[in-house]
């Protein structure tokens, strides 16, 4: 269950935190268009199939969290990147 409806943002920030076998894993921090709030989520949050990443810069859609008002979930990318460019 969320707190809310769909929202849009843009990732600004990924924070590693040294978790995962390589160390690797962090949180992603995302900007609300609508009320400029500062949102977080760890990779889990993100629907995808296949490898689960974001890019600092791209647009999600997302849902703010019931349970952590200060987390978002169910992080959608909206602007896939043409997989030559994102590969390079």
């Amino acid at each position: 269950m969320s707190g809310g409806g769909p929202r849009h943002g843009t990732i600004v920030d990924r924070r590693p935190s040294g978790g995962g076998l390589t160390g690797a894993i962090g949180s992603y921090v995302v900007r609300d268009d609508e009320d400029e709030r500062y949102y977080t989520f760890d990779y889990r949050q993100i629907v995808s199939e296949g490898f689960r990443t974001i890019r600092t810069g791209e647009r999600v859609r997302f849902h703010i969290s019931a349970h952590s008002p200060d987390r978002a979930e169910f992080v959608i990318r909206l602007d896939q990147p043409d997989p030559a460019e994102y590969y390079r």
